[in-house]
C-alpha cells in the first residue's frame, strides 16, 4: 500500500448505517450535511439528532446560507422542511470547532440522560476522521459508525484530482495535529 492510499484510508471513513440511539451532527456551513442527517432519521437508523454548532472560531460568527445565528439554527431550519420532527432534534449551540462540538454534545446527552450505546456521525467526507476521533474520545463506550455527507464533490476517489480536494483533505492532517495536540492539554 502506498502512502497515499494509506493517507486516504486514515482520512476518509465510511460506514453502512444501522439502527442508532443517535444522529450527530458537528456544525459546518454546509446544508448537505443536515440534509443527510434527516434521510438517516426518515429512514428510521435513529430517534433523536444532535446538530452542534454556533460558529467557526476562526470567523466569529456563522458564515453560511440564510440569516442565522449559529450553525444549529441553520441546521435546525433544513431538518425540520427535511420532515424531522422538531421534538426528534437537541440542542447545542456553544461549539465553535469539532472538539467543542463532541464536549457540549456530551453535556447535552448527558444532562437529559440519554445512554448513547450505537450512533451516527454525519459530516463531510473528508472530515470523518477528525469527527470521529472527538466522539469517540467524549463517547468512549458507544460505537459511531460515520456515515458523511458529500457537499463539496470531495471523494476518496477524486480528492488528488484538483487543487481543492489536495488542499482540504491535506489540511485535515494539520488540524488534527492541532487540535489533538489542544485536547490532550485539556485532559
Amino acid at each position: 500500500m502506498s502512502f497515499v492510499d494509506a493517507y486516504t484510508d486514515f482520512i476518509f471513513i465510511e460506514d453502512q448505517p444501522e439502527q442508532a440511539d443517535m444522529i450527530f451532527l458537528p456544525g459546518s456551513a454546509e446544508g448537505a450535511l443536515p440534509v443527510r442527517a434527516a434521510q438517516l432519521w426518515k429512514e428510521g437508523y435513529a430517534p433523536l439528532v444532535l446538530p452542534s454548532g454556533k460558529y467557526s472560531k476562526l470567523t466569529g460568527y456563522f458564515t453560511g446560507h440564510g440569516d442565522h445565528e449559529t450553525e444549529w439554527d441553520y441546521f435546525h431550519e433544513i431538518l425540520l422542511k427535511e420532515g424531522v420532527a422538531d421534538h426528534a432534534i437537541l440542542q447545542e449551540k456553544q461549539a465553535t470547532y469539532t472538539y467543542e462540538n463532541a464536549i457540549f454534545s456530551r453535556q447535552v446527552t448527558d444532562l437529559h440522560k440519554i445512554q448513547v450505546k450505537k450512533a451516527i456521525l454525519c459530516c463531510k467526507t473528508y472530515h470523518a476522521r477528525r469527527s470521529l476521533m472527538y466522539y469517540q474520545l467524549l463517547y468512549p463506550e458507544t460505537v459511531i459508525m460515520v456515515c458523511p455527507a458529500c457537499p463539496d464533490g470531495i471523494t476518496r476517489e477524486n480528492w488528488r484530482e484538483t487543487e481543492t480536494g489536495v488542499e482540504a483533505v491535506t489540511g485535515e492532517i494539520d488540524r488534527i495535529v492541532k487540535q489533538f495536540c489542544l485536547m490532550l492539554g485539556n485532559r
